[in-house]
């Protein structure tokens, strides 16, 4: 034996960094997105979506590895809790880089231009708090820290606060009406962005609570 890992060890780790890849995927893609948003950059829609293969991708070698591994041998307990948190916490990923799409697709439309000064801070704060989530989040799988899903829903509070304040922002008047049903629904993905994140946390609290009644 020469020490080196499986071919099935290599792959878990594979899927694993695949995950932590998703992870910033949504978090730098948020940043991104925000800042077309602001700017009126038309091009970050096409850039975001060609990052889009390796949520499909991942979703193929997980589903592989279970397929091939559990006909041949079950797993070990520890890697079927693994792999069906992945398959849990996939979709939440998935939907999440969605989310940040539809933020983009609306950056080509000029509205930057439209908002009134309080709502172009309001939507740089939610951007910039969706950003930070998104890294706690991704924080809490790879270092398996249950103990992050708590201060999450406390900022994920501070998401709803600010999607309530632009949403009043919005219904003042100021801007055209395209502009105010546009950023509503921008002001809906940020928060929903908010609750993903959330979701994901949670997911961890499961996965190592799992683990420890394992030992």
């Amino acid at each position: 034996m020469d020490g080196s890992p499986s071919p099935y060890r290599e792959r878990l780790g594979a899927i694993e960094a695949d995950v932590i890849q998703l992870f910033a995927l949504v978090a730098e893609g948020l940043v991104a997105a925000t800042d077309a948003l602001l700017s009126g950059e038309p091009d970050i829609h096409e850039i975001l979506r060609e990052r889009e293969r390796p949520i499909d991708d991942l979703y193929e070698d997980v589903e592989e590895v279970i397929e091939h591994h559990f006909a041949l041998e079950p797993p070990a307990a520890t890697d079927q809790r693994f792999l069906l948190s992945v398959l849990r916490v996939v979709p939440d990923l998935e939907r999440s880089h969605d989310l940040v799409l539809h933020i983009a697709r609306r950056a080509g439309g000029g509205f930057g231009a439209e908002l009134t000064p309080r709502c172009r801070g309001l939507v740089e704060r939610m951007g910039r708090l969706g950003s930070e989530m998104w890294r706690q989040a991704a924080d809490s799988w790879y270092e398996r820290d249950g103990s992050a899903a708590g201060a999450l829903v406390e900022r994920d509070d501070e998401m709803d606060d600010l999607h309530a304040v632009l949403t009043a922002e919005l219904s003042s008047g100021r801007m055209p009406l395209p502009v105010i049903v546009d950023m509503t629904l921008v002001a809906h993905f940020y928060q929903r962005l908010g609750d993903h994140a959330v979701n994901i946390a949670r997911r961890v609290v499961s996965l190592t609570a799992s683990r420890s009644r394992a030992r």
